[in-house]
């Protein structure tokens, strides 16, 4: 079984109640078994300016999914939850994306693990640092509490959503 953290975001319609139900069909498949779940964070949108901001959170979960698989699932709930592909880091009702999964290392057309640019995005790694500080970017071989410490403040405008 693999460890794999996923980063979840939406910025249209209930955008909490967007986060419960993509958490909720992640848990209900029964070939991934949910772990934990980090904070929810609301974000200021980082290169589109001009939409709504995004309520993020991610969540550990374990699977013997292959990644190309478990992406396969995950687009799967987002377009159950009507999620259209549009304009890219434009608004949308869901989002998932894989971004660690074990140390592992992918590129293949429709997959880049670990999720490009992650380690410079404050809204993707403060939630997984809440699940575990200690994990490691396998490209870059820093704990995600170290690259969290390296982002700028500049553009990351995010408060932690108290439910």
């Amino acid at each position: 079984m693999s460890v794999v953290y996923l980063s979840i975001g939406s910025n249209m319609g209930a955008c909490l109640q967007n986060l419960k139900q993509a958490v909720e069909k992640i848990c209900l498949q029964e070939d991934i078994k949910f772990l934990k779940q980090g904070g929810i964070y609301e974000t200021e949108p980082q290169n589109v300016k001009g939409q709504n901001w995004f309520f993020n959170t991610a969540v550990a979960v374990e699977t013997a999914l292959e990644p190309d698989k478990l992406l396969e699932k995950t687009c799967a709930i987002e377009q159950a939850m009507g999620r259209e592909r549009g304009a890219k880091r434009g608004p949308r009702i869901i989002d998932i994306d894989i971004i660690f999964y074990d140390d592992i290392k992918v590129k293949i057309s429709s997959l880049t693990i670990p999720h490009p640019e992650s380690e410079k995005r404050r809204f993707v790694l403060q939630p997984i640092a809440d699940i575990n500080p200690d994990v490691i970017h396998p490209m870059l071989g820093k704990s995600v509490s170290t690259l969290l410490a390296e982002i700028s403040e500049e553009g990351q405008g995010m408060r932690r959503v108290t439910l």
